[in-house]
């Protein structure tokens, strides 16, 4: 990927690029900054198989399971036309390419968020948690605006936009049939998890028996919602990232893992009064299954930090562990 090329393409030829760096993060996709010579930035998203660590990656995604891997341009750009139909907050773009034809990869080229002194919400939870509380309360409005839209079935927007069905009979049956998935993998990679296979996956059944079907719609969630996804713009404003996981699914799910990463902060995230207890039951225990397998499987590929994944399947196997004590 030529950076001069992409930014000559999203802002003309009256901006000389004066260098780039690689963002950290983005398993998935590359992440880039684009500085330019009159002090401004600019952030790139390349989807590619080069930049995509996990194992498989060159295989087609199958986007009728709303739990698969969400990546790709098609679902990015469902995702910002959504959220920003919405009025919820997500980095200007400034180019769209899934061409090929310029660029041998898909590209976006966003606003960057930080270039006017915004930061992540997790640096600022950690910094100061005191000046954090009014951006929760505005992120807490965030979700509500989310869960307030809703759709009669589930899946990943760019799927139901063009008419298109998700698999599984219930959002609750496709959390149990992937939870087993992840066990059974995670139970081949530590030996740990083999040991305790049995009472995990009786837990599942457990928590998936007293499920009861539900009607009347589901609204929207991010899926991977935590604060290193969100990041606060200069006027206060929470801007959603890493949005292409945005689907329409029971709203338990997103709040298992917000109380997973917001931990002592999820309770300025709103109220929980309308959410179902057994779905909590299952999808936490679900989560923390997947939060094994996920990093475990990562580490298969060439992933370039692999200590924080290590420790993100170790506190997760943990925490998984004493759910089926």
């Amino acid at each position: 990927m030529e950076p001069t090329e992409v930014a000559r393409e999203a802002f003309g030829g009256g901006r000389r690029l004066a260098g780039t760096e690689r963002l950290r993060g983005g398993s998935k996709k590359g992440v880039h900054r684009l500085l330019f010579e009159d002090g401004g930035t600019a952030v790139v998203y390349v989807w590619s198989a080069a930049e995509n660590h996990w194992p498989g990656a060159d295989e087609p995604a199958d986007d009728a399971d709303p739990l698969a891997h969400a990546s790709g341009l098609a679902l990015f750009g469902a995702a910002h036309r959504r959220l920003t139909a919405l009025g919820v907050r997500t980095p200007r773009v400034h180019l769209l390419d899934g061409s090929r034809t310029r660029f041998p990869a898909d590209v976006a080229v966003v606003e960057d968020v930080t270039e006017s002194g915004g930061e992540s919400l997790e640096a600022l939870l950690e910094r100061d948690p005191q000046a954090a509380a009014p951006v929760l309360a505005r992120l807490a409005d965030t979700l509500r605006v989310l869960g307030g839209h809703r759709a009669p079935g589930w899946g990943k927007l760019a799927l139901l936009d063009s008419g298109g069905v998700s698999k599984g009979s219930s959002p609750e049956q496709l959390v149990l049939d992937r939870a087993l998935a992840d066990l059974a993998e995670a139970a081949d990679r530590d030996e740990r998890i083999a040991a305790a296979r049995g009472r995990l996956a009786d837990g599942l059944h457990t928590h998936a028996a007293a499920v009861a079907p539900r009607d009347g719609g589901y609204g929207l969630v991010h899926g991977e919602l935590g604060p290193d996804h969100v990041l606060v713009a200069a006027d206060g404003e929470p801007v959603l990232i890493d949005i292409e996981g945005l689907m329409h699914f029971d709203a338990e799910w997103e709040h298992v893992f917000l109380r997973i990463r917001f931990g002592e902060h999820y309770p300025s995230l709103g109220g929980t009064d309308n959410l179902d207890g057994p779905r909590l039951d299952l999808y936490g225990l679900a989560i923390r299954l997947s939060l094994v397998a996920g990093p475990l499987r990562l580490l298969d590929g060439d992933f370039p930090h692999r200590a924080a994944m290590r420790a993100i399947a170790e506190y997760n196997l943990t925490e998984a562990l004493v759910l089926v004590e």
